[in-house]
């Protein structure tokens, strides 16, 4: 088969989109290499993703009107460059694909990870709102295949777009093989030594913003006597975290932190006592199952996807109360018995999420939807 990709996130994403991208080109490459999988990208300068390891088999727009209207080449014209290169099926890693598959005979897969901008619409602005649902609606509303990353992102399709079931599948997430791999006391303490990480800490990763909701976390430990790391980009929603850190004296407790490789950032998932993820809403929560993976007990959200992504050992609580997740911290530091068992059973409730599942549900669902009449 030659299976086309939007790879535009592939290219010029560092995190979320991006990291689902190269994650499952990685896999499928892997586990099934007897495919042809051809990248298409209006660009790839700028990229830290420039390898031969990443480039390898990747199409750019060709001649000057391609080039200088790329977004229209990624929407419209590149389907004259999927029927020259023979490409069976074409799938849209982040929600949207080209105008004319259909037309072309070209069968299209495309990817939903979230609809976070009709669940919470005062989180977007109304322009952003309105391209994001243009592009998903004709998606979903033309591709043969649906792809959710959850059960909840499947249900939020039925919703919000009124797709019947059977159109739609479930294909979890993977994450980066740097969380699987084993780690010794000596990369723990280089890694301690180069950032000056305490000996023992909480953790928090991702995006820092009001629907992640790490400003809980913060005051959650103010009575609490153990630090907290919380790894992502400065926003102003970050900014108010600082500001509030300061007011109470913890800086010597929390610490927002960021710029750190993938092999790096699994250091520190390994090193942490406990993940914790009080988000209020997740397409999947990918961070989740790197914790997971990483032998770190979980504490999350007791609704929506949580349950779904952190399985049966990880501890839930209201997002929206301080004193629901003090206390789950507090249950679980001060019992080892329950820490080893939410290691133990998290490791084993990732495996549904190991690279060979998921890569074998896409050539699946591939060969299936290419042999759609």
């Amino acid at each position: 088969m030659r299976i086309g990709f939007d790879a535009k996130r592939y290219f010029l994403n560092q995190t979320g989109l991006g990291n689902y991208s190269r994650d499952l080109i990685r896999i499928l490459t892997h586990h099934y290499p007897e495919n042809e999988y051809i990248k298409y990208t209006p660009k790839i300068k700028g990229s830290r993703f420039r390898s031969d390891e990443f480039v390898k088999n990747t199409k750019l727009p060709q001649g000057r009107l391609n080039n200088l209207f790329s977004s229209f080449w990624r929407s419209n014209r590149i389907v004259e460059d999927l029927k020259r290169d023979n490409i069976a099926i074409f799938h849209g890693l982040s929600g949207e694909i080209p105008v004319g598959l259909k037309e072309n005979n070209i069968k299209s897969v495309v990817t939903i990870h979230d609809l976070i901008f009709l669940k919470f619409p005062e989180l977007y602005k109304r322009i952003d709102r309105y391209i994001y649902h243009k592009k998903f609606k004709h998606a979903v509303n033309n591709a043969d295949k649906i792809v959710a990353i959850s059960q909840q992102t499947k249900r939020d399709i039925m919703e919000f777009y009124h797709i019947p079931s059977d159109r739609i599948e479930v294909i979890y997430q993977v994450c980066h093989p740097s969380f699987k791999d084993p780690k010794t006391d000596e990369q723990k303490e280089e890694l301690r030594r180069k950032y000056n990480l305490p000996n023992r800490f909480l953790l928090n990763v991702g995006s820092v913003e009001p629907r992640k909701n790490a400003f809980q976390i913060v005051k959650a430990i103010e009575t609490l006597d153990i630090p907290l790391i919380i790894v992502g980009k400065t926003t102003k929603y970050a900014k108010k975290i600082k500001a509030y850190i300061a007011e109470k004296g913890l800086e010597n407790r929390v610490f927002l932190m960021q710029g750190f490789t993938m092999e790096e950032l699994s250091l520190i998932y390994a090193m942490a006592d406990i993940f914790i993820y009080p988000s209020i809403y997740e397409g999947f929560g990918i961070p989740i199952i790197e914790a997971l993976y990483s032998g770190t007990p979980v504490i999350t959200t007791n609704s929506g996807v949580f349950p779904e992504a952190g399985g049966p050992s990880s501890y839930y609580i209201d997002p929206n109360s301080v004193t629901q997740l003090t206390e789950a911290i507090q249950t679980i530091l001060n019992n080892p018995a329950l820490q080893q068992e939410m290691i133990v059973e998290g490791i084993k409730y990732a495996q549904r999420f190991n690279d060979q599942t998921i890569a074998e549900a896409w050539n699946n669902l591939y060969a299936g939807t290419v042999q759609i009449r």
